[in-house]
């Protein structure tokens, strides 16, 4: 069991530190979220480094909903002198430093995408953009915009990190650079040596992992009441505007056309997929969908891992975005492990599907990876579904 004392940490933070800013609410959430997203690295139990880049990407999509040009959400007290404020100059007192890097990324989103973007486009842009083959699709002048974001928002990512609890760098230790970390520290898939990271203590890590779903709606909640005690220009702004903004989730919106092309010419080139809830097999001319196997609405996730071929009734009127049972998990994982053994049979999908792994799994073994990666993403789900009390199909 987690050290309660590490509880309480989280718990102090959010119901009794000084908040002049949302910072403190978004660093906790942020942190469960990676908790989530890596359930493999608890086996260790170690201390673990996340990179303040992936805490950023956290950040867009948290903070996404408030930085519309022409209905700006604040998340600071005005100034105390009057100046002229507009979503161009922010100047705001205690608003958020990266907006205008922000507002600016969301403006060419919308251009990219030729309309105006949802409140949930931040994690969709977070989960495209972290996938290498993805963020190749998007122009360049967007790209720019985000890695701006980003180092705008890891750079203030520091203040929170730093007054946490009382006094400064009493919870968390200054980040550091990889290099600088001592060897029973964990980093998270994909941090690159040159990154700064946040270490998060390994009773502290625990919490997060046992107690996510009491820290998201505590930190939501808490967030929901700062900034509705914030002066916004929309006197009308309540409390319920701020927490659907902050839990809307993005449907499917990407095509999976070139996942499809591939998995179809590996079908007539005899290669059966099995469904793993249904085990109907998919063979030349039987009708199949792309099943996100962890929904989309839970997560946006579009790794390849996440795609396996399903039996399209049973994926549109019994799964839906629910999660398996375990003994049904259990029961599909020798078909996910099927899927990735054809993914292999195809140069492109062997690549990218590893690519994708690599990124999310930390243990993989690379001599037995359809089986080893079967199993990650099976105990993935499971854990997912236990800490988040999701609803499941038997």
């Amino acid at each position: 069991m987690a050290d309660k004392s590490a509880g309480m940490v989280i718990s102090t933070i959010l119901k009794h530190d000084t908040k002049i800013t949302s910072y403190k609410m978004a660093l906790l959430r942020a942190i469960n979220d990676v908790v989530l997203s890596f359930p493999d690295l608890r086996s260790y139990r170690q201390d673990i480094a996340i990179p303040l880049r992936l805490l950023a990407e956290f950040w867009v999509a948290y903070y996404w909903g408030f930085a519309q040009i022409d209905r700006p959400i604040w998340q600071g007290q005005r100034a105390t002198t009057f100046k002229e404020v507009t979503p161009s100059n922010n100047k705001r007192k205690n608003d958020m430093a990266f907006r205008p890097a922000l507002t600016r990324f969301r403006e060419l989103w919308e251009h990219a995408l030729g309309s105006a973007a949802r409140p949930s486009d931040g994690f969709f842009v977070m989960n495209e953009l972290r996938v290498p083959r993805k963020r190749k699709t998007y122009p360049p002048i967007l790209l720019d915009a985000y890695q701006q974001v980003l180092k705008d928002i890891s750079k203030t990512l520091e203040m929170p990190i730093r007054y946490a609890g009382p006094g400064n760098w009493t919870v968390f230790e200054k980040p550091k650079q990889v290099k600088e970390l001592n060897d029973r520290t964990i980093t998270v898939p994909s941090t690159q040596l040159h990154e700064k990271c946040l270490v998060v203590k390994a009773d502290l890590w625990q919490v997060f992992r046992e107690m996510s779903l009491w820290v998201e709606a505590l930190c939501i909640h808490e967030w929901c009441l700062f900034t509705e005690s914030v002066k916004q220009d929309d006197s009308s702004l309540d409390r319920g505007d701020i927490y659907n903004l902050l839990t809307d989730r993005p449907d499917n919106r990407r095509p999976l056309t070139w996942e499809r092309n591939k998995i179809d010419l590996l079908i007539l080139e005899g290669h059966t997929f099995i469904c793993p809830w249904t085990h109907r097999e998919i063979t030349p001319g039987v009708a199949y969908d792309l099943d996100h196997l962890m929904p989309v609405s839970v997560y946006p996730i579009n790794e390849l891992w996440n795609l396996v071929p399903a039996d399209p009734k049973f994926n549109s009127h019994v799964k839906r975005d629910r999660l398996p049972t375990i003994e049904r998990l259990q029961q599909a994982q020798p078909y996910f492990e099927l899927a990735y053994s054809q993914y292999s049979a195809s140069e492109s999908l062997s690549d990218v599907l590893r690519e994708d792994a690599e990124i999310r799994f930390s243990q993989l073994q690379q001599d037995l990876f359809a089986a080893s990666l079967a199993h990650a993403v099976a105990d993935f789900i499971e854990q997912v579904a236990e800490t988040r009390n999701l609803s499941r199909f038997g």
